[in-house]
């Protein structure tokens, strides 16, 4: 819980806020959005941005849920008392770079995701508000939402795979697990199958679909107070 409410605080706030200020500021002057295409380019990079922020957490988040599962043996558990002391441990005792281990393919991940969730919840938003059927309220931030967790759930799977993999794999007989993101990919294709890489589609968006809803609700009403408190005083 501790690795993944720093995680949270990291990753989600970083990509979360440049997103925000670049849809601002690439909007037109009368307050018409960005095309989906600049959407999704400003997604991409807020995701990097916050994937790179994020990572220490999101490897000790993997390391503990690991143990807490008991994926491993007992003698390669870590046992990490909290997300701090697995932060520390690591960097004593791995050097301090093992800290963003797997940082490329988590921003891999970050980049499709926000590329999907964020380009897709603001089109999806507009689309709706376009149709004559919506207004800006909680109703449709949830529909818009709800539609945006589809779209990442089917984009990032397969790099959540990937990720996950690469940042808890073993070292075997001097040599690590999998060379590199395509090697994960192959491997998972050629041994477990292409459609095992939306294996659990279902649980997933269960998770991911109500994180999608809260976080847009949370941001929008967020964004309608700090216009209605700040900029309009």
């Amino acid at each position: 819980l501790s690795a993944g409410l720093l995680r949270q605080a990291t990753y989600t706030t970083t990509r979360l806020g440049i997103y925000s200020v670049l849809l601002e500021r690439f909007g037109g002057a009368d307050g018409t959005p960005p095309p989906f295409l600049a959407k999704a380019a400003m997604g991409m990079t807020a995701g990097a941005a916050g994937a790179f922020v994020g990572t220490p957490a999101e490897v000790a988040l993997i390391r503990m849920t690991a143990d807490g599962r008991a994926r491993l043996p007992p003698g390669e558990r870590r046992g990490y008392h909290n997300v701090f002391d697995a932060l520390v441990r690591m960097a004593r005792e791995e050097g301090v770079l093992t800290l963003w281990r797997g940082c490329i393919p988590t921003m891999a991940r970050a980049v499709v995701v926000n590329a999907a969730q964020l380009a897709s919840y603001s089109q999806s938003k507009q689309f709706l508000l376009d149709s004559g059927h919506f207004r800006d309220d909680i109703l449709c931030h949830f529909c818009a939402s709800m539609i945006s967790g589809l779209v990442t759930t089917a984009a990032s799977m397969p790099v959540d795979i990937v990720k996950t993999r690469i940042q808890n794999m073993r070292t075997i007989d001097g040599k690590p697990e999998y060379r590199n993101g395509l090697d994960v990919l192959l491997k998972v294709v050629r041994y477990e199958g292409f459609f095992s890489l939306w294996k659990g589609f279902t649980p997933y968006y269960a998770r991911l679909g109500p994180h999608t809803v809260l976080t847009f609700i949370f941001l929008e009403q967020m964004n309608k107070w700090y216009q209605r408190l700040f900029l309009s005083a």
